[in-house]
């Protein structure tokens, strides 16, 4: 009597993909930081275990939030990923929101973009995928400039009548959108 009979130990699994997504990030240049309101030690050791270097817990949510602006005062473009109530507050401050599907309805409502599946590794595919429609949106605006730059004083000149100006415009928006759809055959890299 009043002597303990047992302890009970409870922890969060990491998902087996975790490591991995961060290898990737990682390999895409990216700092991956692992920001949490877990005890410093088990916090320390999730960040071993996926390979994570920067670490820092028992953060409150508003300290998550202050250390993104932290990080945006200094220069930096910040991604933050997270699932929970906690999470909502740095999600709004980081310049892209990242919420697991699998999370609260605050976290997605609150970040800009909600992955559907709970698979960390989406995270370097959402970066790959929009950074892949950004060089497409370039490479489109780049050859509208040409055609321009070559229709327009062609046209004004008299050389293109109407109907010949009329079908190249056609042709133009084809192209971009043909352009465009090549983005369907963006796979990730997992």
């Amino acid at each position: 009597a009043g002597r303990p009979a047992g302890v009970i130990g409870i922890a969060d699994e990491m998902r087996p993909e975790t490591p991995e997504a961060v290898a990737l990030l990682q390999k895409a240049g990216i700092k991956v930081w692992l920001i949490s309101g877990d005890a410093p030690k088990v916090t320390e050791a999730i960040a071993r275990q996926a390979g994570i270097g920067h670490f820092i817990g028992a953060t409150r949510p508003e300290d998550k939030a202050g250390r993104i602006v932290a990080m945006k005062k200094k220069g930096a473009s910040v991604a933050m990923t997270g699932d929970g109530i906690n999470d909502a507050p740095a999600l709004a401050e980081a310049d892209i929101g990242i919420a697991m599907g699998s999370g609260t309805d605050v976290a997605m409502e609150t970040a800009g973009i909600t992955l559907m599946r709970p698979d960390p590794r989406l995270v370097s595919a959402a970066l790959g995928v929009s950074r892949a429609t950004w060089r497409k949106i370039w490479q489109n605006l780049f050859w509208a400039f040409i055609y321009n730059m070559i229709g327009i004083p062609l046209a004004a000149f008299g050389l293109l009548n109407p109907a010949l100006a009329g079908a190249a415009m056609a042709m133009s928006s084809v192209s971009v959108v043909t352009s465009s759809l090549l983005l369907r055959r963006w796979k990730p890299e997992f």
